[in-house]
């Protein structure tokens, strides 16, 4: 699928906000971590994709205590859903010079067109040698979910099922989108989380 980068600044695929907070001294501390350790922009995006992806679990497998939504909130309580753990990712790979954005694809709730439908984040990295973007899932693995990071085959947790009215958006947003933010805002629980979070991209937010 062609990406469609909804930001002409690629610049602003770089940009810190309230969201993804790199400055914030736990977000500044893993980024040191992960330059120590890698010694390529490939390497480094790499570490970052697995600590999103390993260590911050995400709330809905492990009954999480915590609705995050700032990538400093995140990597502090280790949890998130996957709004949260792409803004982590995101908080890392601008902080390490590498441009990334936010996706989304409509999918069932539970496997199922009567389980309800929610929207899923994911991210996208722009790699500069090729002037081309790629997505990543730091969602997290469990049994009949297995994300990596690939730069030349897309392997996301979730296949999209289009008989089923799944949707998957090529857009790559430089912000997360307002209605995720709400979703994370106003929910009091992880449970409610879980019911309460938007079914699709609503239409403002194509422009």
């Amino acid at each position: 699928m062609k990406l469609i980068q909804m930001n002409k600044d690629i610049h602003a695929y770089l940009t810190e906000t309230d969201i993804v907070d790199y400055s914030h001294p736990l977000v500044q501390e893993k980024v040191e971590e992960i330059k120590q350790c890698g010694k390529t922009k490939e390497a480094q995006a790499t570490l970052a994709f697995l600590f999103t992806r390993d260590v911050i679990k995400h709330s809905f497998d492990i009954d999480g205590k915590y609705v995050t939504k700032s990538a400093s909130e995140a990597i502090a309580k280790k949890e998130g859903i996957c709004f949260a753990k792409a803004h982590v990712l995101a908080a890392l790979l601008r902080a390490l010079g590498i441009p990334a954005g936010f996706c989304y694809q409509r999918v069932t709730k539970k496997g199922t067109p009567e389980s309800g439908y929610a929207l899923h984040g994911l991210n996208a990295i722009y790699w500069g040698p090729t002037k081309s973007w790629f997505r990543v899932d730091p969602r997290g693995n469990k049994p009949g979910i297995s994300a990596i990071f690939n730069r030349e085959t897309e392997q996301l947790a979730y296949p999209i099922r289009s008989h089923l009215d799944e949707i998957d958006y090529p857009y790559v947003y430089s912000e997360p989108l307002p209605e995720a933010i709400e979703s994370l805002e106003n929910a009091t629980t992880c449970e409610a989380l879980f019911e309460h979070r938007p079914e699709r991209i609503s239409e403002g937010s194509f422009n």
